[in-house]
């Protein structure tokens, strides 16, 4: 789904060539976990600890404050599903869930989106540091996704 279906943002700063938004156009790629017609979840790529994913609404939103409340429940709904399968998957029984507002607070992409980690922040690799091998994310990614696809999820 390409933007032009959706509610386009009010903030003015919104920047239709950041790389959320390549991926949700799909002109980007992306080891995709989950999508459904408002949001997409996917492996971040220079992930901080093995099993960290993105959470995006398709809606052009740079920061909590400029996302719609139709975009924003369904980011939750989306968050809960994939922490739920991610902890599953991943063999934890915690998760942790945070997002940034802005530069200052240390958002890099200009797009309003959630990070997902199995277990806790206490041993994690510096944000965007590394890029991690795509053969990894995938495998991990395929058991996030059959702990959705599971009767028990």
């Amino acid at each position: 789904m390409h933007f032009s279906k959706l509610e386009k943002s009010v903030n003015p700063i919104y920047d239709t060539n950041n790389i959320f938004a390549k991926i949700i156009a799909g002109e980007a790629p992306c080891v995709k976990v989950y999508e459904d017609d408002l949001t997409l979840a996917f492996m971040d790529i220079m992930p901080q600890k093995d099993g960290h994913v993105l959470v995006v609404p398709k809606e052009q939103a740079v920061t909590i404050y400029d996302i719609s409340a139709e975009a924003a429940q369904a980011c939750m709904l989306t968050v809960q599903k994939i922490g739920k399968a991610l902890e599953r998957a991943m063999g934890v029984t915690g998760s942790t869930i945070f997002q940034h507002n802005g530069s200052s607070a240390g958002q890099t992409v200009g797009h309003f989106h959630f990070h997902v980690f199995p277990g806790s922040l206490l041993v994690i690799k510096d944000h965007g540091v590394q890029f991690e091998e795509v053969g990894k994310l995938k495998e991990i990614a395929e058991l996030i996704i059959a702990q959705l696809e599971s009767p028990h999820a």
